[in-house]
């Protein structure tokens, strides 16, 4: 029994394996329409990635669900769950940001000959979410509430981008695929997970309906975003799950 969640937690690292395969499985095929115009076709697999990104997520929120149920918690389960999460939510993001910056510069005249400087940004976000992983793992303060940005969430930002981009809601892939909004995003979410910002956990706190009013609120308020932005929802809720977060914190103050 005390071993179910460990392997729970060794299905989060397969996911995050098989998504690094689906996504440097790109086939990306590049159609010249005239002197001025070029189609992208978004790799199929990039998506297929992303959908492992967040079967992932969801190994990972079950696996410490099961290991409180079962009181199989132990530092083993600790370490091996943050190494399997810089995987899943660390080096297959950054992947995705990798091959989206690509095809972002496949746009532009000779784009497919830039340097790989240019993409070696992307590499930030897995870097980053080693050193949040790492500072957690030592610090006995995050209980119900986080210091900086939780690696999944910064994933789960990026695996919705191929997603916005094949259904095209709003008509938002030319914003997409414009290489200093990926490089803002790159660099805004690293940021943030490095950062010392108190962001609330949404584990629910003894005490009944107060203590978790603004989660509760959290939850509803994304159910509505889902439902009218669709993928679009995910940066949205970032936004507003941090403006939540530090308006809680000076509610505690």
């Amino acid at each position: 029994m005390k071993q179910i969640p460990n392997i729970i937690t060794l299905c989060n690292l397969l996911a995050g394996c098989l998504a690094i395969i689906f996504i440097l499985q790109t086939n990306e095929s590049i159609i010249i329409i005239n002197d001025n115009e070029t189609i992208l076709n978004l790799p199929e697999k990039i998506t297929w990635g992303a959908i492992c990104i967040f079967i992932a997520a969801g190994i990972d929120f079950m696996d410490g669900f099961i290991a409180r149920l079962c009181k199989a918690q132990s530092e083993l389960g600790k370490q091996l769950d943050s190494l399997c999460d810089v995987v899943s939510f660390g080096v297959a993001p950054g992947l995705i940001m990798y091959q989206l910056l690509r095809l972002s510069y496949a746009q532009q005249e000779n784009g497919l000959d830039i340097s790989i400087l240019y993409l070696f940004p992307s590499l930030v976000l897995p870097i980053a979410g080693a050193y949040r992983l790492a500072r957690f793992n030592i610090d006995t303060r995050q209980t119900y509430h986080f210091i900086g940005l939780p690696i999944p969430t910064p994933a789960l930002v990026i695996a919705s981008l191929p997603f916005m981009l094949h259904f095209n809601y709003f008509n938002l892939n030319h914003l997409i695929l414009n290489k200093w909004i990926l490089y803002a995003i790159t660099f805004v979410l690293s940021f943030l997970m490095l950062s010392r910002l108190p962001l609330m956990s949404l584990k629910i706190e003894p005490g009944g309906l107060k203590p978790n009013a603004v989660k509760l609120l959290l939850v509803f308020i994304s159910i509505c975003a889902v439902l009218f932005l669709k993928w679009l929802a995910a940066p949205v809720i970032l936004v507003i799950y941090i403006l939540l977060s530090l308006f809680l914190q000076r509610t505690k103050e």
